[in-house]
């Protein structure tokens, strides 16, 4: 470089002071355990090597036998732990920006599930009771599938009379400037969603839902839109999107049409208009944001690297969070959600190396 030639900027993304509890999430927590395990251990519980399913009375003995059997490993899970977790591992510091509610069990895995939320800098405030044993998740690999049995158990214990309305509890809640709800908590506690729904639109604060299954939209349709006057941003995927639009009646299974219609559906705090984000996969992710609806190409990856999907929508979520929460623009949002999925679909279950390499 000649001399006295200027030298050029750096462009630095300006990091906002965050404070702790900023984030707030709610949820049906669940321990992942996860193993290799052989066919017949699959064949013995009738299990499909690629499948995801509701355990059932005779799965009741599998979660002890994964364990006793084969060499396994614990995460914090469930959907909106995930992408609450993600969104803290995004940040990384202040530790504790994140916090998280849900109903656990007095247990073992209770225990395991209270220090996994906490190597993940996450403040888990989980309401424990006894009637019900912790929610777990086996996830039974073999070769490069991956069969998930969910055992909800005390995930759908959740009180809010118990928990939420405590004081200390609900002092958390007022803390935060951003809540985040994934749809399968509807059918635990609808009382709750609205109780933090209402609150973050009567302070002006953000308010984030996630459509989670198409049986949310089908079953639970009624609960589903009491809650929606008061989202600011509605997350899904095209499959949710699809089944949304058709049972709102939309007449349309075109999604940029679907978002624009989401969007507009009737709002409680008039002064920020609704954000609608569906995901497709590979196929870019469409926005409605403004009057405006626009699709943002994901990041290019190599088919043969992809390990496992199943965490990419909660991983998306919790990169989208961790920029929002920070006040950055949109375009950071997206970018921070696709950089978090690209990194979670070359690993096994919705986990992360030690640091993001995001910038």
């Amino acid at each position: 470089m000649a001399e006295g030639e200027p030298k050029a900027k750096k462009l630095k993304l300006e990091k906002k002071e965050l404070s702790q509890n900023a984030l707030f999430g709610m949820g049906n927590p669940l321990l992942d355990i996860c193993a290799v395990v052989d066919k017949d251990f699959l064949d013995k519980y009738g299990l499909k090597p690629n499948d995801q399913i509701l355990a059932e009375d005779k799965h009741k003995e599998l979660f002890e036998e994964l364990v006793k059997k084969f060499k396994v490993e614990y995460h914090a899970g469930g959907s909106t732990q995930n992408s609450i977790k993600i969104a803290q591992w995004m940040i990384q510091e202040p530790r504790k920006v994140a916090t998280f509610f849900g109903c656990i069990g007095k247990d073992k895995f209770g225990d395991i599930l209270k220090k996994k939320a906490a190597e993940a800098h996450v403040e888990a405030h989980y309401y424990e009771q006894s009637e019900e044993p912790t929610g777990t998740c086996a996830a039974c690999i073999t070769g490069d599938n991956r069969s998930l049995v969910a055992n909800l158990a005390a995930a759908n214990c959740y009180k809010k009379e118990k928990h939420l309305d405590l004081d200390q509890n609900w002092a958390l809640v007022m803390k935060a400037k951003i809540y985040y709800i994934a749809g399968f908590f509807i059918t635990v506690s609808p009382e709750s969603i609205l109780k933090v729904a209402k609150h973050a639109s009567e302070k002006n604060k953000i308010f984030a839902l996630n459509l989670s299954a198409p049986f949310i939209c089908q079953f639970f349709k009624k609960s589903l839109m009491e809650v929606m006057p008061y989202v600011d941003i509605l997350f899904g995927n095209e499959t949710e999107a699809a089944t949304f639009a058709k049972e709102q009646d939309f007449k349309t299974e075109d999604i940029e049409e679907i978002a624009k219609k989401a969007q507009s559906l009737p709002k409680e705090n008039e002064s920020r208009q609704r954000t609608v984000v569906f995901t497709q996969g590979k196929r870019g992710t469409v926005v409605a944001k403004g009057d405006k609806v626009v699709t943002f190409p994901v990041v290019e990856i190599d088919q043969s690297e992809i390990v496992d999907t199943n965490g990419a929508g909660d991983a998306f979520v919790g990169g989208f969070l961790s920029q929002i929460v920070q006040e950055r623009p949109l375009e950071d949002c997206i970018r921070a959600g696709h950089y978090a999925a690209n990194v979670v679909i070359r690993r096994a279950g919705c986990t992360v190396p030690e640091k993001p390499d995001f910038h």
